[in-house]
């Protein structure tokens, strides 16, 4: 039996801190310290018995490490990834993986130079109400997908951190568009290549960086997705809304409310017309019900910690990574192309 991986973090805030638990409760991996620069976190790891390195090169220097995990400010992970690689250590960063398609290709060439595992921790692709639609559309519920929208919207602006700094790698193209394109392009459709992108960034509470943005993709067989982050929100739209050829599904973060509706009698389309204000109109008049169903919403359950445990299988020869070279290329790109999108002010093309 393969041994548990020892794993350190660099970068002990918010999502270092999510690690560790993780990491303390892992079936795959070992929790052997934590690195950071801030006195605080260093205490706050101490209270909870975790061993703290006195600097990153007495990290670089551990010969026990079997994967280092890069979690700070968003600027970092490209440096502190290259040092690390090219002292032998396998990596895997926060995401975004680095702030540029150029800075990935140098990351991965570094990693290829090295022999060693290099990939960032995508962890949407476990979020149950992804799974859900992934399964709608994987068994054509409601038919051929012609519109898929992703948004999350929240109400209280960005971060009051390096997050809303553009040097650090602020903004939530970064912080959540990252996301939100590797679950659509990476997972729901990683064969099918896009052909164009328009984007608006929204810049409500941030004239820094982008504090929302709207970003249409168009793929080469027609079909369009819609990915939108606010942080001014205050009336939530659907977590997911996705058209189909036979029904809609749509959903929150709580897949428990979500609903999907097929049409049954696609021939039977006389309505009576409804009255509005200003006059009749039968053309968006509701569905009858002997015309269509209700069809019970997809009960998925996961568990994140797969992504470690995919880590571990690569690093034993039992499996290949999850998160790809390419499938990070193909995002930062995609990125960047909404950041030129939105600079223009109208549609990029986009081939990839």
């Amino acid at each position: 039996m393969n041994r548990k991986k020892n794993v350190v973090i660099v970068g002990f805030g918010g999502m270092g801190n999510w690690h560790s638990h993780e990491l303390e409760n892992s079936d795959v991996c070992t929790l052997l310290g934590i690195y950071d620069i801030k006195q605080e976190r260093i205490d706050y790891a101490k209270s909870r018995n975790i061993y703290t390195y006195s600097s990153f090169e007495e990290v670089l220097a551990d010969k026990r490490i079997d994967l280092i995990l890069i979690s700070t400010e968003n600027d970092m992970h490209k440096p502190l990834a290259i040092e690390a690689m090219n002292r032998g250590h396998n990596v895997f960063t926060e995401k975004p993986v680095t702030l540029s398609s150029a800075d990935l290709a140098e990351m991965i060439e570094t990693a290829k130079r090295n022999k060693v595992l290099f990939t960032t921790h995508q962890n949407r692709r476990w979020d149950e109400d992804f799974l859900a639609v992934k399964q709608i559309i994987e068994e054509g519920t409601i038919g051929p997908v012609f519109n898929i929208e992703s948004r999350v919207h929240g109400s209280r602006g960005i971060p009051g951190d390096w997050r809303g700094m553009k040097k650090h790698g602020g903004g939530m193209m970064l912080d959540w568009g990252v996301h939100l394109l590797d679950q659509i392009v990476n997972v729901l459709y990683p064969q099918k290549k896009i052909k164009s992108v328009y984007c608006t960034m929204d810049h409500v509470t941030n004239y820094e960086v982008d504090d929302g943005f709207r970003m249409v993709m168009m793929f080469e067989d027609g079909i369009r997705a819609y990915v939108e982050v606010g942080t001014s929100n205050f009336i939530e739209l659907p977590r997911w809304y996705v058209q189909g050829q036979d029904g809609t599904a749509k959903s929150s973060w709580n897949i428990s409310k979500g609903k999907i509706v097929c049409c049954t009698n696609w021939e039977a389309k006389d309505a009576v017309p409804i009255r509005t204000a200003a006059g009749l109109t039968k053309t968006m008049a509701p569905r009858t019900d002997d015309t269509i169903k209700t069809v019970p919403y997809p009960e998925i359950k996961s568990d994140v910690h797969d992504f470690y445990r995919n880590l571990v299988a690569t690093l034993d020869g039992k499996a290949t990574q999850l998160v790809t070279h390419e499938q990070l290329m193909r995002v930062m790109k995609l990125m960047e192309a909404a950041c030129e999108s939105d600079r223009l002010g109208q549609v990029v093309a986009f081939d990839a």
